[in-house]
């Protein structure tokens, strides 16, 4: 699955739990926002993603799903 984490920022309180699990894919900004580092993650960070999508007490993150990349056809 290819997958992309959805920070909304109307909904977050700027508590920083979420980069506390998925450090590898969210940074904090100046006002201590988090900030998706990476559009696509990798099958590595879905564990974290998820534990932090689940840790935020404002629910302000979300996983979307992409869909599979569309490869060109080869010529013959």
């Amino acid at each position: 699955m290819t997958a992309r984490l959805r920070v909304d920022r109307t909904r977050c309180a700027g508590h920083g739990i979420c980069v506390l699990f998925a450090g590898t894919v969210l940074d904090l900004d100046a006002w201590g926002f988090p900030e998706v580092r990476d559009e696509a993650i990798t099958p590595t960070d879905l564990p974290r993603v998820r534990r932090a999508i689940v840790a935020c007490p404002r629910q302000a993150l979300s996983l979307e799903e992409l869909p599979p990349p569309i490869l060109p056809l080869r010529a013959q």
